[in-house]
């Protein structure tokens, strides 16, 4: 994932320069009922959304945190809780 015009030190200083956007999906869910915390999000967003993407922008980047389809969301995260208890 490589970022036009930003330059971040690491995956942490863009994950603190994505916080916002994260509390705010964070915050919709719970509106919903659901209980997914802003690292739940990142998380999804870093494998299924960005992994193969490059030269994007943080303005696409806000966008695909705040238009995460919460039943996508919600299998992804159930398939890990799975996969973690399996282990």
């Amino acid at each position: 994932m490589a970022l036009e015009n930003e330059k971040f030190a690491s995956l942490n200083d863009l994950y603190n320069r994505l916080l916002p956007a994260l509390k705010t999906k964070a915050a919709d869910l719970k509106r919903e009922k659901l209980n997914i915390s802003e690292k739940d999000i990142w998380s999804y967003c870093l494998k299924n959304k960005w992994s193969n993407k490059t030269d994007l922008r943080m303005h696409e980047l806000v966008d695909d945190i705040l238009n995460i389809d919460a039943f996508k969301l919600e299998i992804y995260l159930k398939k890990n809780i799975i996969q973690y208890e399996e282990i």
